[in-house]
């Protein structure tokens, strides 16, 4: 059994003892202690209310069970919007004038895990020094459940995914009839999440010519890992040349990271999502770009080549979000396969990065292929290196600025040595004893080396 408590929420195993997974004791005392911040920091302007989603995992009827009803015994009405991705959550927190909202998900995580992720009254995620103060109240039980008079009420409204659609629908970069005269055909696998719903009325509003369904019925025992990567995308890979789709969808377990399959049943790239919705973007809207710090270098090359600036900021969507509002960006995300489009709205959004695609690929006239083609090539390597408690991480990380210090140096999360043609970042994690290290370069194989290299500099670093 597994639970970690962090600033941007909970999540577990489920099941075990007090303490040891999610279960509902657990949600419990986490609910009531974001149902107590929430009463306190909330604004005069929203309703005594808190939207929840969740995705179909095989235990999200029971989270969400214990948590509609703790939110209603602390006084709060709750909008279950039933089975619902995190960026459709996000939109009905504002719709509902809510004072915040629940995600019930643990994303990308298998299907023995579950989340709670917690919303604002703006639908975005809460930041550190919020999220640490919701744990404290928690942890210290620091809360009072409403007498009967004052029991909250439960609220159901199951029409937020046509909302959703119906939102992207009206985005003015988003063109259906570009996309039904280009008569695509569209392969999606959603990994028997919320995604399987919600993608295929999405596509036959956006006028796709037909849809090809991989593990879209909602049952919750994912048929694959859930995690979009190529790894784990074999079967569409293979699926898009025996049935002739043009393009190849697959979502995450509650719809906010998309990868995209070239039509030869090649990967397109997680990193080069966020690439290629910002060059359609950036074409017709002029403005800044944001992604974090481990996402690719494609993103400033593409930037620049339509005159417009690019922003890293900080991991994390909340990062990147804050980023963006600093710097008015129109577009931005993470390379994780993470949209991020204000004009929709702040947060992660899969299926506006589908609408914005697939319009870019219609007026392009191109194959997904002839696309990525288009595109820098870079390649990125993903490592991390296990530590032992007593070591001292931030010493390393100055000892690794020191080396380096004749390169570009970021330090706001971690340490990013920006070399002429490549790049590596090295990140303590929050939960575990670990760096991680990120490095791209225009080849995998120089990619890996110069992420072995930086892992070599910490173990040295770390026997001093």
């Amino acid at each position: 059994m597994t639970l970690i408590k962090s600033i941007s929420g909970i999540r577990g195993t489920i099941g075990g003892k007090p303490e040891e997974g999610l279960n509902p004791l657990a949600v419990v005392k986490f609910t009531a202690g974001y149902a107590t911040f929430i009463h306190r920091h909330s604004s005069a302007a929203t309703r005594r209310r808190i939207v929840v989603g969740r995705d179909a995992r095989i235990s999200g009827e029971m989270v969400k069970s214990v948590v509609t009803g703790t939110l209603a015994g602390m006084g709060f009405d709750v909008i279950d919007i039933g089975m619902a991705t995190t960026p459709t959550t996000e939109l009905a927190v504002v719709a509902e004038r809510a004072a915040g909202g629940i995600i019930l998900t643990a994303s990308h995580n298998p299907w023995q895990w579950n989340a709670l992720k917690l919303l604002n009254e703006r639908g975005e995620f809460l930041n550190a020094e919020e999220g640490r103060e919701v744990l404290s109240l928690a942890e210290a039980e620091d809360f009072t459940f409403a007498e009967v008079d004052s029991l909250g009420r439960l609220i159901a409204d199951s029409r937020y995914g046509e909302r959703h659609i119906e939102s992207i629908l009206n985005l003015e970069r988003v063109d259906a009839d570009a996309i039904r005269a280009a008569r695509f055909r569209v392969a999606i696998d959603c990994v028997n999440s919320v995604g399987g719903t919600v993608m295929p009325d999405l596509l036959h509003a956006l006028g796709v010519k037909e849809t090809v369904r991989l593990h879209c019925h909602p049952h919750g025992h994912f048929s694959h890992n859930p995690e979009p990567l190529p790894e784990h995308l074999t079967e569409i890979a293979g699926l898009m040349t025996q049935v002739g789709a043009d393009v190849g969808f697959a979502v995450d377990p509650d719809v906010d990271r998309l990868a995209i399959v070239c039509e030869n049943g090649q990967m397109f790239g997680e990193e080069y999502t966020l690439v290629a919705v910002s060059d359609y973007i950036l074409s017709h809207t002029p403005g800044a770009a944001v992604s974090n710090l481990s996402s690719s270098r494609a993103l400033r090359d593409v930037a620049q080549r339509h005159g417009c600036p690019c922003y890293a900021a900080a991991v994390g969507e909340v990062n990147v979000v804050a980023k963006m509002k600093e710097t008015g960006a129109v577009i931005g995300g993470e390379g994780n396969g993470g949209v991020i489009y204000p004009a929709s709205h702040y947060g992660r959004d899969a299926l506006v990065g589908v609408a914005l695609f697939l319009t870019h690929l219609a007026k392009k006239q191109m194959t997904v292929s002839e696309l990525r083609a288009s595109y820098p090539s870079y390649f990125i390597s993903k490592q991390k290196v296990e530590l032992t408690p007593e070591i001292d991480v931030d010493a390393i990380l100055e000892n690794v600025k020191a080396k380096y210090a004749g390169y570009e140096i970021t330090d706001v999360d971690g340490v990013k040595i920006d070399f002429p043609d490549r790049w590596v970042h090295l990140r303590k994690s929050n939960t575990e004893p670990i760096v991680r290290i990120y490095s791209e370069a225009p080849t995998q194989a120089e990619a890996d080396t110069l992420g072995d290299e930086l892992i070599r500099d910490i173990r040295a670093f770390g026997k001093k």
